[in-house]
């Protein structure tokens, strides 16, 4: 337990700001963030770009004095079936963009069921595959963050401890209690089965109804869960903001239901510093 001397550190998914890399680096320095969580740069991948285009954001980060957080890879966001061999290359692309930009901390998935077959039934495939994944991440001195999301292995609480229990530490968690929501579990009673596996959080907010709402306006419980990880955690920890209010139309067909989001913003800005003023209005 920690001595309440811990605190987050803000973080974002700036692509969810704007689309151009510099565009979202001067955003988030006029709202006051100094770090990101790299998912897009550009409208591009951050493991699909090559040497030089690595090396350009990097010179930015550099020169907005930005530094990352973590990687938002797409890691283990493929089929059992599909190209393994190619996927761990992508997965040393990653890696390689990691130590570019200084940061330890790769957030990952637990793999889609192919064809038919439903990925609860398959343990061993997901395990053996992520265990494939954690030996090269180790090697390259960087760790695994596992991310719970729709029509993965790792959707549920239950589903994601059984995955972490199984690695003993060598994989770690990352936290997004609206995506908890959203697979109707209490986010709060997952915290409790998960919190020694956190290394960091996703900042979303959801109804249990299916709708994305701006931080502190939904079930997600993000106040609480925050709170009670400063007391428990041991270091300043990030909470990575990814509002999803305007840009991310796939998590409809991704959670399977049509909904109307009761709060509209006119464009993907908007809805971003929205999404900020309700998370630091929260005072946790």
């Amino acid at each position: 337990m920690s001595s309440n001397n811990t605190d987050y550190i803000i973080s974002a998914f700036s692509d969810e700001y704007a689309t151009d890399f510099k565009e979202q680096l001067e955003g988030m320095k006029g709202l006051g963030i100094d770090r990101v969580e790299l998912r897009f740069a550009d409208g591009k991948n951050i493991a699909d770009l090559n040497e030089s285009e690595l090396k350009r954001v990097k010179e930015l980060l550099e020169a907005y004095d930005i530094k990352v957080s973590a990687i938002g890879s797409p890691l283990g966001k493929i089929a059992l079936d599909e190209d393994f061999n190619a996927h761990l290359e992508k997965a040393r692309r990653v890696f390689y963009g990691a130590g570019l930009f200084e940061t330890e901390l790769i957030r990952v998935f637990s793999f889609y069921a192919p064809g038919d077959k439903h990925i609860g039934d398959m343990k061993d495939e997901v395990t053996e595959k992520l265990g494939r994944l954690i030996e090269l991440a180790e090697e390259n001195g960087v760790t695994l963050c596992h991310e719970n999301e729709a029509n993965i292995y790792g959707d549920t609480h239950e589903h994601c401890k059984e995955l972490l229990d199984c690695f003993g530490g060598r994989l770690k968690c990352v936290f997004d209690m609206g995506n908890f929501v959203l697979e109707g579990v209490d986010p709060l009673k997952a915290y409790e089965l998960l919190k020694e596996y956190i290394a960091y959080f996703h900042i979303k907010d959801a109804l249990y109804e299916g709708a994305i709402v701006p931080p502190g306006k939904g079930d997600a419980k993000i106040y609480e869960i925050i709170k009670a990880h400063k007391s428990f955690a041991e270091k300043d920890f990030f909470i990575s903001l990814e509002p999803h209010l305007q840009t991310f139309s796939g998590l409809n067909a991704l959670v399977g239901r049509g909904f109307e989001n009761p709060y509209k913003y006119e464009d993907e800005k908007t809805a971003f510093c929205d999404a900020l003023t309700k998370l630091k209005g929260l005072n946790v």
